[in-house]
């Protein structure tokens, strides 16, 4: 069956990085864009970025454009989120998936500190 299995997450300084992994199984993983989504306390689940299964092509939220940079390993079947000049609102469980919503990993945990 589809697995995403997100790591990476933590606890960060305001103005630091993190890197985000999802390590994906159980499809044909090249085949399928891929996504990343946050939910922060009280607010709903929202876009976050995402890649084309072919790399060619990358979106992103306004609030992380510039920030935010997605990948993706097709022979590792691993997506990564590369999240440099991190603020206090990117505090939230960060979530892998396949397509935009298809599949959804369980989620790592993200906290900016002051």
């Amino acid at each position: 069956q589809v697995q995403l299995l997100e790591s990476g997450g933590g606890l960060v300084q305001a103005g630091g990085s993190l890197r985000l992994s999802c390590a994906a199984s159980g499809f044909t993983f090249s085949s399928y864009a891929m996504g990343w989504f946050r939910q922060a306390p009280g607010k709903e689940r929202e876009f976050v970025a995402a890649i084309s299964w072919s790399v060619e092509k990358t979106y992103y939220a306004d609030s992380v454009k510039g920030r935010f940079t997605i990948s993706r390993d097709n022979a590792k079947m691993t997506v990564y989120l590369q999240m440099n000049s991190l603020k206090l609102e990117d505090t939230a469980v960060y979530y892998c998936s396949r397509g935009l919503g298809m599949n959804w990993g369980q989620g790592t945990q993200v906290t900016v500190s002051s």
